[in-house]
């Protein structure tokens, strides 16, 4: 997993290695990637009770303008809290918001990031509020949105 961390206005990234720890910035970019199959497509749906065709019938999917069968929405943004809590054990994810911007088919590469955008100190947790964005082909936006989660430390495991 990389660490990118702005360095100037310029937009210029500095990568960190895992050496030391490294303790969550403003502007810190926290990716997950994940090719989701159809294992993943029938797990979600049985937890979840979606069992919509358009992620099952690739017929359905077509006739309804898709290339494919779709992965779930939510089930992608799930890489939002993953990237999180694999960071940051003991996080509470405390609220999301979500724009779907392109359709994410079975075997499509997706690469989760989180941004940190402001940090407020608070009895002895953190606050914080991420950028959320999933981008699969390179850098097609398919998610776009905000997290806000309370840290119990901002330091990265």
């Amino acid at each position: 997993m990389s660490i990118l961390r702005h360095v100037n206005i310029l937009g210029s990234l500095r990568c960190f290695s895992s050496s030391g720890p490294q303790i969550l910035r403003t502007g810190d970019i926290l990716r997950q990637s994940r090719i989701f199959s159809d294992e993943d497509i029938i797990d979600y749906s049985k937890v979840s009770h979606d069992s919509n065709p358009l992620h099952f019938d690739a017929g359905v999917a077509q006739n309804s303008g898709f290339e494919d069968r779709l992965v779930h929405g939510m089930l992608v943004a799930a890489l939002f809290p993953r990237i999180i809590a694999s960071r940051f054990p003991g996080a509470i994810y405390v609220s999301q918001s979500l724009q779907f911007k392109c359709p994410v088919y079975v075997g499509d590469e997706v690469r989760g990031e989180v941004q940190a955008v402001n940090i407020r100190e608070s009895k002895k947790k953190y606050m914080v509020k991420f950028l959320t964005k999933c981008f699969k082909s390179g850098e097609l936006l398919v998610i776009d949105g905000e997290a806000i989660a309370i840290l119990p430390s901002l330091t990265l495991d």
